[in-house]
């Protein structure tokens, strides 16, 4: 018990240094939100010009749930590079401290932030175009959200790998990497319409699934139990993304540290 209660201390450690983070670039944290809420408003407006209630509800809910995925990716797989921008990559791995440790605190963090995003923008897209979510689930968007952060967390750790073993392009790959999967998603469209090599490649892809029971669940009204065809793959995704991630992740930093790959430039 002591231990757990010293590690969840140090998890309590890294949220509040993110925090610091945060806070001390919060007119660029300011600028993004806006950003964000712009882009959303930007895109569910051709729902609008449309006069269609459905292509605007699917244009929203693309727009706010891929934002919080793409949050969560992104705070998890640049959980080294913000180490490597902030001067203490070589600090933090060399504490005594536990990986998973390291990344329950990154990923504790990148949630809040994420839904705190999420929440600014429900509300401003909702009250802007006076949603009707008379018939939604709400239950169902909850459930699947939180069965995608188990696989978005699973997946940002093994991304996090890349710019800890390439000190010069990691960072970059990780963003390839994301832009891949707002592809091939379904964020905005259906993937029925993607040619079929890419459907193939979305049915890997956990936001697929997220987007698809969200979307169910907020238009149609759908419960969960209807939507065990989405939910198992993210349960199985989640169940095998974050071990499989946390031992890769420890033989990536094991190798990085005999090769002499903890290095602050990049």
């Amino acid at each position: 018990m002591a231990i757990l209660t010293r590690e969840l201390r140090a998890s309590y450690a890294f949220v509040e240094r993110n925090f610091n983070l945060t806070k001390r670039y919060w007119g660029w944290e300011v600028a993004f939100l806006v950003y964000s809420v712009a882009g959303a408003l930007a895109v569910a407006l051709i729902g609008q010009s449309q006069n269609d209630q459905v292509l605007l509800l699917t244009l929203v809910v693309g727009a706010i749930f891929w934002n919080y995925l793409s949050i969560l990716f992104s705070f998890i797989a640049e959980t080294v590079a913000w180490e490597r921008w902030e001067g203490t990559l070589e600090y933090t791995f060399m504490a005594p401290v536990r990986r998973w440790t390291h990344m329950l605190g990154s990923t504790i963090f990148a949630v809040t932030y994420g839904m705190i995003h999420t929440v600014v923008m429900l509300v401003v897209l909702a009250l802007f175009f006076d949603l009707n979510l008379a018939q939604a689930d709400l239950g169902t968007a909850a459930v699947f959200m939180v069965l995608g952060s188990f696989s978005f967390i699973g997946i940002g750790i093994m991304t996090a790998i890349l710019p800890l073993m390439y000190v010069e392009r990691g960072a970059q790959m990780t963003f390839v990497l994301q832009s891949v999967l707002l592809l091939i998603s379904g964020v905005y469209y259906s993937v029925e319409i993607l040619p079929e090599w890419m459907q193939f490649l979305s049915n890997f892809s956990p936001a697929t699934y997220v987007l698809d029971a969200v979307r169910e669940g907020l238009i149609n009204g759908t419960s969960v139990t209807a939507l065990l065809h989405d939910a198992w793959p993210l349960a199985l995704m989640g169940f095998v993304f974050i071990p499989l991630g946390l031992w890769a992740f420890g033989r990536a930093e094991r190798y990085a540290k005999r090769t002499g790959r903890l290095k602050r430039v990049g």
